[in-house]
């Protein structure tokens, strides 16, 4: 094999890789870390790393084609896309213009789980609603009702609060105005004989 043989192979193969993480991002809910990305692609942990870089580079504007409107940022020890900053308001307008349809029953309470629990991971909350949330989650972000606040830095969660789109929609100040749950709860006596002794 030639020497100009072997770079087309390397090349091709490097373009293959940036495809395949594209494919992987593009559906991600999380931040990937550069090992599971490679596991995944079964490449090496080195080649995964110089695909990003070059897709970093790409999405910036600084090959051939412009920057893009989205971007890949690495965040909580993994890599995920995110839009642009630059056009969040832009997606925001679109997103309560184009999509003005109420909230379901199940992103109601996903809904009200972060409120009063907030910061909270999709575990959390899939723990205490006992089913699954993520598409639940995806909507309420896609709708700007919540956001990412932070990563928790022992697992590498996102965490997840809400917005003040929420207060405006709800009419309130602060989150201090929402009502306070502890009275519509059962007090745990129900199912208990209370002439026990």
């Amino acid at each position: 094999m030639t020497h100009n043989a072997a770079a087309a192979d390397t090349e091709a193969g490097m373009i293959a890789i940036e495809r395949a993480l594209e494919a992987i991002f593009m559906i991600a809910d999380e931040p990937q870390s550069l090992v599971s990305l490679a596991t995944a692609l079964s490449v090496p942990v080195k080649a995964v790393k110089a695909a990003i870089v070059a897709l970093v580079h790409d999405l910036d504007g600084h090959g051939n084609g412009p920057e893009r409107g989205f971007e890949l940022r690495e965040v909580g020890g993994g890599w995920r896309f995110y839009v642009r900053e630059s056009l969040d308001s832009v997606v925001a307008d679109f997103v309560l213009t184009q999509n003005p349809t109420k909230l379901s029953q199940a992103a109601l309470e996903t809904l009200s789980v972060i409120a009063y629990k907030q910061p909270i991971s999709r575990g959390q909350i899939a723990s205490i609603r006992a089913v699954n949330v993520d598409s639940v989650v995806r909507t309420l972000v896609g709708r700007g009702m919540i956001t990412e606040v932070q990563t928790d830095s022992e697992t590498g969660a996102i965490l997840y609060g809400t917005t003040e789109l929420l207060l405006v929609q709800l009419g309130i100040n602060s989150l201090d105005d929402l009502p306070h749950i502890s009275p519509l709860l059962s007090d745990g006596a129900e199912g208990f004989d209370v002439d026990a002794r």
